[in-house]
């Protein structure tokens, strides 16, 4: 396995030095791969973005922003944070008494992070950090120092791709979860295996592409390390913009999709439930939008299946929702359940082209369409 390190500390090194060196700011990124916007912020989140320091924001390269929902008091880890932008953004949300723990295997952009801590407690009115930065590989977190099982949430934009071992990295992130906790984060993914040739190549490494994982071996993975089947929360297509790469990636597509693992007691039951959400969750006080496949309106019920049920039961969603078990020789609401867990959307590629469906159909025909006399 002498070889396999040595190609695993190449990469990394190479890594290091591409966010290091060859990046001093957003603007310096070849390609749009890791600018990708899924959908509008809450005025809540950019009003926290905004009371980020200037130099920290100059130099995020995330792939779409990570703000999951219900943060009060929660414990954070981030995995790849990088400068820290996301993780000061977060920590006005999860409050003074919630933590973020960023952890960035690239020495530079944590001592960017570092720097600032002080700036920003400050600015939040805190009386001592809720966040601290950690040098560390996010496979090995264990070695970083880190307890296994502190905290709600895991969090990661755009870096898992950089990473060349996936299995170890979401193995570390079930391993560092709480019981009922959620891994929730925004990567690339390719629409199929990449060939070598596109695995090697060094500016697609750094551009978050040619790491990008096949959408279904994380499926795979994450079944193989413990958590729930992935839940799809929402994915934008990945367009280049760089003539020279899109030759190298030829027919390979990507998206950029966010999704959501949840880690469930194994000796919890699952049965079919009637859910009413009820509201109060900040940025979602009426309507709470948990996946592709599952919209919540305040005081709506809405009959969810066995899996959904039993994370809504067992995470920090619990106390957001009155759960009530479906009786088996009950019907179902009409319209509400979805039926098997096959028939649920969860490949970012299809989700992706029914929203450009979508937008296409939307379109006007006639005298005022794309090619119309308007």
């Amino acid at each position: 396995m002498v070889c396999g390190d040595m190609a695993e500390e190449r990469i990394y090194r190479e890594v290091q030095d591409y966010y290091s060196k060859e990046l001093k700011k957003t603007e310096d990124l070849k390609t749009n791969a890791c600018l990708t916007v899924t959908k509008p912020l809450p005025a809540f989140v950019r009003d926290a973005l905004q009371c980020v320091h200037e130099e920290v924001s100059a130099k995020y390269y995330g792939c779409g922003l990570v703000v999951p929902e219900c943060l009060e008091d929660c414990w954070i880890l981030d995995l790849g944070s990088g400068s820290g932008r996301d993780c000061y953004m977060l920590s006005q949300l999860v409050g003074e008494n919630g933590h973020i723990t960023g952890v960035d295997m690239t020495e530079g952009q944590v001592e960017v992070a570092k720097k600032h801590i002080n700036y920003h407690m400050n600015k939040f009115g805190y009386k001592k950090p809720n966040v601290n930065f950690i040098h560390g590989y996010m496979e090995k977190l264990d070695e970083a120092g880190l307890k296994v099982e502190s905290y709600d949430l895991v969090i990661s934009n755009c870096v898992i791709n950089l990473s060349p071992d996936k299995r170890a990295v979401l193995h570390e992130a079930y391993q560092m979860l709480k019981t009922g906790g959620e891994m929730y984060f925004s990567d690339v993914y390719a629409s199929c295996d990449l060939p070598e040739d596109i695995r090697k190549h060094r500016v697609l490494w750094g551009e978050c592409l040619a790491g990008a994982l096949w959408w279904k071996d994380l499926y795979k993975i994450a079944k193989e390390v413990g958590f729930q089947t992935p839940r799809l929360v929402t994915a934008s297509r990945i367009t280049l913009a760089n003539k020279e790469l899109e030759s190298v990636v030829g027919n390979c597509q990507f998206v950029s999709a966010t999704f959501r693992l949840f880690k469930i007691p194994k000796d919890s039951t699952a049965q079919q439930c009637k859910v009413i959400y009820k509201g109060g969750i900040t940025g979602h006080e009426k309507e709470l939008e948990f996946d592709v496949n599952y919209k919540f309106k305040q005081g709506e019920v809405v009959d969810v299946d066995e899996e959904t049920a039993n994370i809504l039961q067992n995470s920090r969603f619990s106390t957001k929702f009155l759960i009530h078990p479906i009786e088996k020789t009950q019907p179902t609401l009409e319209g509400c359940h979805l039926g098997k867990q096959e028939q649920k959307l969860g490949d970012p590629f299809r989700f992706v082209e029914q929203m450009e469906t979508k937008v296409t159909t939307k379109t006007p025909s006639g005298c005022c369409g794309s090619k119309g006399c308007c």
